[in-house]
């Protein structure tokens, strides 16, 4: 069973003032894929709390999937993939533009997302949108491929197959 983190990334929701629906959303995907939820934190948008907090999730707790959730358009606070790049090893473009082409099914404000997926050490970070519908569309869309993407990721030698 693979380890996963949630970071809701809310200013609102740091000051207590809005209940993270987004993040339970996610947590109950994962548990549907059968993959522990073994951290959670909630920070404001700021790039270095949030920068942290992964950080934290990859190098101290040794998390296999980081998740987060907000932060992710083009508002002044939006910097959660200002963040992420910050601190990742490598990019993985297509999770998130397979997230992106979902999500513009829905709406045409998803081309406005900057959402990032990538890798950090042998950890997969995905940065998902705060509204509980967009964070479970775009975890929908990725969804099938996290498994394989987490093995590849800590060196599985087998074949990529289809």
């Amino acid at each position: 069973m693979y380890r996963a983190g949630i970071l809701t990334v809310s200013d609102r929701g740091a000051r207590g003032e809005r209940e993270d629906t987004s993040g339970k959303v996610i947590a109950r995907m994962l548990a549907a894929a059968s993959m522990e939820v073994a951290a959670y934190d909630l920070v404001p948008d700021e790039e270095d709390l949030i920068a942290a907090k992964i950080v934290e999730f990859v190098d101290s707790k040794k998390l296999d999937l980081v998740i987060t959730t907000g932060g992710t358009g083009v508002s002044p606070r939006d910097v959660t993939p200002d963040a992420t790049r910050r601190v990742m090893d490598r990019e993985i473009p297509g999770m998130a533009e397979a997230m992106r082409q979902e999500s513009a099914r829905q709406t045409p404000h998803a081309m406005l997302s900057r959402a990032v997926a990538a890798i950090r050490k042998q950890s997969l970070i995905i940065n998902l949108p705060g509204s509980p519908k967009g964070a479970g569309e775009n975890l929908r869309a990725v969804l099938p491929a996290l498994r394989h993407a987490i093995e590849k990721i800590k060196g599985d030698p087998g074949d990529c197959g289809s």
